[in-house]
Formats: C-alpha cells, sequence, structure tokens
C-alpha cells in the first residue's frame, strides 16, 4: 500500500547549523547564548527579594542590543525517587529509603537563551517558520555584530552573578549537543525528558494538535492584552500558607510553575525590537485609530489604549518591547491529557489570566522553542509592553537543593516530601552563615520535636559522631535499645536513675591525672551549685577561695599517688590542710566561710545521704561509647540531685570533648537545662557553648515552654545567643503573641511567616510534621520530618504504641523484630 503521507526528516527541517565559540549558531545566522540558571529555593524569599530579583532581570535586558530576544525556559518534569540502597545501610536507613521508593515529585530546571537575531527576522510570522520552508539556506554571521553582542553577554551575566540571588552558568558545547553516552538539551527537548539516555520519535502535526512520539501537547499561551489581568506584581500571596498576620510570598508565575504539578515546560520570551521604531508605529496606529473612531467604538478604544502606552512610554522613559510566555504540557493518554488541559487552565485563572488553549500555532511554538531557534517565533504571537511588566511573569524560585557536603541529615521537600540532604552544622559554618554548631530546638508537646530529635542523632550517630543525651522523657529509649541491640551491647548505653541502682560518678578522676582549664572550671562549677542557692549567688571571694582550694588539692593527689582521687579526700583536705592555709592568710570567715561550705557539703561526705554520688570507685567508660543516654526522669523535681547530676553528666561530655580529636561530638540536653540555668553557673553554660566550637563538637538545647525560655536570661544569653542554629516546630498555638518569642530568638519577618505557616498545608496522603531551621538568620526553610513505619515505632513516644513495642520485644527477644513486625502488620 502507498504511503501518501507527508513525511519529512528531522534533517531537513533542523533550523540550527553548529555550535561554534560556546554559541549555536541557526541556519539564519542568528547567535544564541545558552546558560544554565540557579533560582532561590521555593518558600525562602521575601517581596524584598523579590523586587531585587526583578530590578537584577530589568538591568541585565537593558544592556542587550536591539533586536535580541530572551528566552527563559523552565522544564518541569515528574520523576521518582530512587533509593540509596547500599550495603552498609543501616535497618532504620533502610527502611528510610524504602519508605520513598519511587515517590514522584517535580524536578525543575531552569535555562535561559539570549539570541541575536535581525530586524527582518524578528517580523516574520509562522507562514515563514523553518517548519514551512521547502529548503533552508544558511547565512553568513557579521563578525562586528558577534563581537558586539558577545560584549553584551558578558555584561548581561557579570550582573545578573552579582545579584547574590541568581546564578548563571554557560553550557558547554557537549551539554547542548551531546556526546555519545550522553543526550544534550535539543535532543532532550525534542524528545520531552531530561535523561541522559533518549530515543529520538516521530513528531507528529496534525488538526487535533502536536504529538512527540507516544505524548499529545498541550499548549496554552499568553499572546495577547486582553488574555492577561488588569495589575502585575514581583510576587504574589499564597494563601494557603499564609495567616492574619504573615503572608508566604512567590513569584507572580509561581502558578504554573512547581504548583503546576504534572509534565511541562514554560516558555517566557521578550522580543527587544528597537524602541523608538516601535513608539513610532504606535504613533501611526493612533492617527488611524483617531481616523476610524467614529465609525466604530472598538477603534476608539483603541487609540485611547495606543495613546495610554505612549503617555507612558515617553513620560517615564520606558522601552517598548513585545512579549510572549506558554505552558507546554503533555501526556500519553487521554484520561490524563484531559485532566492536565484543566490543570493547566486553573493554574493560569489563579494569576488572573485567561487561559487560551492554542492548536493553531502550536508546531510553530514548540519548533520555536528549541534551544537556540527563539529567531523563528512568529510574532503574531506576541504583544506589546514594558520591560518592568513583562518581568513580572517570570518564575524566580526552583526546588530545594541537596547541600553539597558530605555530612548532613535526610528532610524532605516540603511540596512533594522528596528526601533532601540538609547540612545544618559544617556547611554552613563555610558559608559563613553560622559561626559554631550549636543548636536550639523549641516545640511544644506534640509538634513532632521528638521524631525531629531521633531523626537527628539517629543519622549523625550512623556517620560516626558520639551522642551523649540528657533526657527527662524516654524520648529515645527505642532509639538507644536498638543500637544497643545492633552493637551487641558494645553501644547503646542507657542510664536511668532508680533508688536501688543510683547514678554514681567521681568528678575528681581522670585516667592520667592531667586536669585542664576544662575540668577544672566543671569541678568549680559543681561545688558552688552543691553550696549555693539560686538566690544567693557567690561572690568574687567565693568563687577565687573555692577556685584555690581545688586546684591545690589536684596539686596534691597529682604529688602524691597514694590519696584516692575523690570527693571524700577532697572533702578531708578542705578540713584540714586548707582551713590551715586560710588561717595562715588571715582569711576573715565573713569574706569565706569555709565552715557553712563542709557543713552544706557533708551530705556528699563519708556516710551522708548522698555519699554515693560523688564517690564512685566503678568509673563509668563512657569516653568510647558513641551512643550514650541519661534517662532522670525519676530525679527531674529533686532540687538537689537534678542539677548535680545534669551538671556531672556534662562534664562527662566535656571530657569526650577534650580528648576524641577529629571526632564529631554532640550534647543533647533535653528539658533537663532548667536544671542547670541557675544562677552560678551561668559562666560554667556560656564557656561550654563558646568552647565547644573549637574541640568539633556542638550542644543541642530542647525545650517545649515558651515561658520557659523567656523568663530566663540565661537561657537567653548563655544558649540562645550562642547557638546559631535554630529550630522551631509547630507555633500556631502562639500565632497572637508570638512577638515577644521572635525578639527573643531575634528572628526576621520572612522568618516569622515561615515558622506560622509550618503544617498549614499538609497533605492528607501522608504523616509528617513540618519543622523550620534557621541558619545564622541568613539562610532559613521548612522541611518535612516523615519517616517510615520502622523509624515511627522506634521514635514514638505514645505510651500504648511504646507499650505494644514492648510486648512484642518480650515475645521476640528483638527490638528490630518487633519493629519490623510492627510495620508489617
Amino acid at each position: 500500500m502507498e504511503n501518501i503521507l507527508r513525511i519529512k526528516t528531522l534533517e531537513n527541517k533542523f533550523p540550527l547549523l553548529a555550535i561554534e565559540n560556546n554559541y549555536i549558531v541557526s541556519k539564519n545566522a542568528d547567535l544564541t547564548a545558552a546558560f544554565r540558571v540557579v533560582l532561590p529555593e521555593l518558600f525562602t524569599i521575601t517581596p524584598d527579594d523579590y523586587k531585587t530579583i526583578h530590578t537584577t532581570w530589568l538591568k541585565a535586558v537593558k544592556v542587550l542590543p536591539d533586536y535580541t530576544i530572551v528566552h527563559k525556559q523552565d522544564w518541569f518534569i515528574r520523576e521518582d525517587y530512587r533509593p540509596e540502597l547500599k550495603e552498609y545501610k543501616s535497618f532504620l536507613s533502610r527502611s528510610y529509603e524504602l519508605h520513598f521508593n519511587e515517590r514522584p515529585y517535580l524536578h525543575h530546571y531552569c535555562y535561559l537563551f539570549l539570541t541575536k537575531t535581525t530586524k527582518e527576522q524578528s517580523r516574520r510570522q509562522s507562514n515563514f517558520s523553518t517548519l514551512s520552508r521547502g529548503f533552508i539556506i544558511p547565512k553568513e554571521v557579521n563578525p562586528e555584530t558577534y563581537s558586539r553582542f558577545n560584549e553584551a553577554v558578558e555584561q548581561f551575566l557579570k550582573i545578573v552573578n552579582d545579584s547574590g540571588l541568581l546564578t548563571l552558568y554557560r553550557l558547554s558545547d557537549e551539554e547542548i549537543t551531546g556526546s555519545r553516552e550522553c543526550a544534550g538539551l535539543i535532543e532532550k527537548y525534542l524528545t520531552l525528558t531530561h535523561r541522559d539516555k533518549t530515543v529520538l520519535q516521530d513528531i507528529g502535526l496534525y488538526p487535533s494538535g502536536l504529538h512527540i512520539g507516544d505524548n499529545r501537547i498541550c499548549l496554552h499561551t499568553l499572546s495577547d492584552v486582553d488574555e492577561l489581568p488588569g495589575n502585575v506584581a514581583t510576587d504574589t500571596c499564597y494563601e494557603r500558607l499564609s495567616t492574619e498576620q504573615t503572608a508566604c510570598k512567590l513569584s507572580f508565575a509561581s502558578p504554573i510553575g512547581l504548583l503546576l504539578s504534572c509534565n511541562h515546560i514554560y516558555n517566557q520570551y521578550l522580543f527587544l525590537d528597537h524602541s523608538g521604531e516601535n513608539l513610532k508605529l504606535f504613533e501611526k496606529r493612533a492617527k488611524n485609530m483617531k481616523s476610524l473612531s467614529r465609525y466604530s467604538r472598538a477603534n476608539q478604544i483603541n487609540r485611547e489604549w495606543a495613546e495610554m502606552y505612549l503617555n507612558e512610554a515617553h513620560a517615564k522613559g520606558l522601552m517598548s518591547i513585545r512579549a510572549h510566555y506558554n505552558i507546554c504540557a503533555w501526556a500519553d493518554n487521554e484520561p490524563e491529557f484531559r485532566q492536565i488541559k484543566n490543570q493547566c487552565g486553573s493554574q493560569i485563572a489563579l494569576m488572573g489570566c485567561k487561559p487560551h488553549y492554542n492548536v493553531t500555532d502550536a508546531p510553530a511554538l514548540f519548533w520555536a522553542g528549541i534551544p537556540g531557534n527563539s529567531g523563528d517565533f512568529p510574532s503574531e504571537e506576541s504583544f506589546y509592553t514594558f520591560p518592568e511588566q513583562a518581568l513580572c511573569f517570570l518564575t524566580n524560585e526552583s526546588n530545594y537543593r541537596d547541600s553539597a557536603s558530605p555530612f548532613g541529615i535526610k528532610l524532605g521537600d516540603r511540596l512533594s516530601g522528596k528526601p533532601l540532604w540538609i547540612d545544618i552544622s559544617d556547611l554552613p559554618m563555610k558559608m559563613g552563615y553560622t559561626t559554631n554548631r550549636n543548636k536550639f530546638i523549641l516545640g511544644g508537646s506534640g509538634s513532632g520535636k521528638s521524631f525531629f530529635t531521633n531523626h537527628m542523632v539517629r543519622q549523625y550517630y550512623e556517620q560516626q559522631s558520639h551522642i551523649l543525651i540528657v533526657d527527662t522523657g524516654n524520648s529515645y529509649w527505642g532509639l538507644c535499645t536498638l543500637i544497643n541491640e545492633q552493637t551487641k551491647g558494645e553501644d547503646g548505653i542507657y542510664f536511668t536513675y532508680t533508688e536501688e541502682n543510683p547514678i554514681a560518678f567521681n568528678p575528681f578522676y581522670t585516667d592520667d591525672k592531667v586536669f585542664d582549664i576544662e575540668k577544672r572550671e566543671s569541678i568549680k562549677t559543681l561545688i558552688l551549685t552543691l553550696w549555693k542557692k539560686d538566690t544567693e549567688p557567690a561572690t568574687r571571694a567565693d568563687e577565687t577561695n573555692l577556685s584555690n582550694s581545688v586546684n591545690l588539692y589536684i596539686k596534691k593527689i597529682q604529688s602524691d599517688e597514694q590519696i584516692t582521687p575523690c570527693f571524700n579526700t577532697y572533702y578531708e583536705f578542705l578540713q584540714t590542710e586548707y582551713r590551715e592555709i586560710l588561717q595562715q592568710t588571715q582569711v576573715r570567715e565573713k569574706e569565706f566561710d569555709l565552715l557553712n561550705l563542709l557543713n552544706i557539703l557533708a551530705p556528699y561526705y563519708r556516710g551522708g545521704e548522698y555519699d554515693y554520688l560523688l564517690n564512685s570507685t566503678a568509673e563509668i567508660d563512657l569516653l568510647h561509647k558513641r551512643f550514650v543516654v541519661f534517662e532522670l526522669d525519676n530525679i527531674k523535681d529533686h532540687p538537689i540531685l537534678f542539677p548535680v547530676v545534669t551538671l556531672i553528666i556534662m562534664e562527662s561530655f566535656i571530657n569526650k570533648m577534650r580528648r576524641l580529636k577529629g571526632i564529631r561530638k554532640v550534647l543533647i540536653i533535653e528539658e533537663a537545662w532548667k536544671a542547670i540555668t541557675k544562677a552560678g553557673m551561668a559562666e560554667y553554660i556560656r564557656y561550654l557553648f563558646k568552647t565547644v566550637r573549637k574541640y568539633y563538637g556542638e550542644v543541642c538545647v530542647v525545650s517545649q515552654e515558651v515561658e520557659d525560655i523567656i523568663s530566663s536570661p540565661i537561657v537567653k544569653e548563655s544558649i540562645i545567643n550562642n547557638s546559631d542554629c535554630k529550630i522551631l516546630l509547630d507555633q500556631r498555638k502562639y500565632l497572637n503573641k508570638f512577638t515577644p518569642i521572635q525578639q527573643l530568638l531575634g528572628l526576621t519577618d520572612k522568618e516569622k511567616a515561615q515558622i506560622l505557616s509550618l503544617n498549614m498545608a499538609n497533605r492528607p496522603d501522608r504523616i509528617y510534621k513540618e519543622v523550620f531551621i534557621s541558619l545564622g538568620g541568613i539562610h532559613s526553610a521548612v522541611y518535612a520530618v516523615e519517616v517510615s513505619k520502622e523509624e515511627y515505632y522506634i521514635y514514638t513516644t505514645e505510651e500504648k504504641e511504646k507499650m505494644r513495642v514492648m510486648e512484642l520485644v518480650k515475645q521476640t527477644g528483638s527490638l528490630q523484630l518487633a519493629v519490623k513486625q510492627l510495620a508489617t502488620g
């Protein structure tokens, strides 16, 4: 049977000639510079930032010569998450990765093409497209035109990159044309895929529309002023994440960007014709409309519009340009095609525009969208405007990006939940966002605070960090028990204070009898804590004499091996030798009351009520244990034991901090921080927070009571001011009284809006909570904390669920098996 279809090869119709000197050269002698664009992350930009971006584009566009086409092409491709399943992955890491296996998300790729064309070429319509011509005769490029355009491109590049918000990277020849191993951008466009391996497919031009292989193209255009809204702006309010006090801002064109959840390409064109000639054309048109206005009201209205355009241009010195925008979406089946057609139309309507489904010029518009072929654009599909308004239709935000760091944690993208690699410790210091790794976590009961902290420390531990946790709510029992089980008791040490088996320490013990300044300071602070009440601050003389006694005692035990370093022998030293020293130096009782000190410390001496606490003979070897939890729930209300035990635990961390070189150390202080915020400990806490950075460590304080942090000056001065990373969970119950918290934490208005938007638009088909992370007040974002079922049962603090886990542990003899059974049940 004879084939009567009109078939042309891509080679015959292909409009591009070559890639030379990093420029795409078309057969019409148009030159195109191609760039990859890096845009700011979604939900992280302020209205001022959007204005800055708009101003940057405007300045850059104005340096380009006449008859230049600015073509910004944004790809939004649906992809599936591929888990990282390596042999060394732990049980929880593997379950986390499998939980997100094939999770769909929208991947954004952004490109910019600057094309130098001619006056004649810019005026051609769709009937003179390379698609319509039988044969294309290549033209020569004018060397002088190339030189001037190259200078303009370099200026454009510098203006954009100097903004600090946008970054352009020049595409190499291989990235444009591809290689034997990897497809280039042109080939990817012609196959509507961004995969490295592609197969060219038939391009069908049918009366019903455009087809690329099995995909049917849905093309909506904004090519007439009648389709545009009455007002445009650099940004718009995203109502789903806004409150009465705060507004979440996105770019004006965001509804047809990442918020349009289907495969699509958004093309944005600015045609920089000769502005003077455009205005002359409007003058002529206005005169014609005036002479014809008596015959038609429409002519009279058109005349008024033309005069308004001319008045605006002359009064403000504006450039006259043309613009066009189109959304090219696709689907490979009819039901999905109808769905994306309606979806595109509704998202365009959200911008205040009138959706226009274009079938007639779809082939010509798709062909002009080939990178480097924007000179082939049909001029009748454009409209006249000014660059200030035209640039408002550019999308100016992108996906969340993974941190370029070997260390980090995995959190979820806010739109899709796709796992992201985020470094909130090392990279922020390298970038200059923070000066330390300390963290302050604030979240009310039920906000997901424990889930986030468990999730963070689990990943830190798996990256060889040493974790020491002071807890008062059994939040880390599951994780610690699992680690203990997996390491066969070598790690995952869980201490709980009981009357039968109380926690005991020896603050005066070191295996090498070396007492550096941190060790001496911690001993002095400990004794001050035991001695003085909150309402009775220590005097300068008290601190000086106490330091002297500690230093002299240390010299004594270093020189005399017969003395056992412990609180008992220190107490005896105070009773005898130090008493004589005070008498010899004539220190009066009112300057330093030694008898009062001995009387108050007596319960901790041999035979006293708490004599076990500071005289341990069996040292707790925590130096090489990488995951240690001290659960102090049983003594959290004890006015003496709680602060003392907490402080000694912190001293154990300092010992790790000093002696483990080149290893990350993390101290997590849950609600136990209340015990150490005594007036006498202020200097010690401040010293700890400032010093830990030098030893490759970090302190993380976790709290759920806003009133506590507001009322405690020590928290403000010592903890918050020295924690550059601030992590907040759901704060909506403080919606109307968030200002004091904002002032205390030093949050910007942008950060306040981000915090109050937490969990406002969570997807009902996923179980997760959101978390806000601020890095030095410079970079902040909201992430999703979504975990697998296995992790959920390990992290949960719900009593009923914990009891179910414990019952299954008794039956199976293994926490891992119990969790697996619950997750699959």
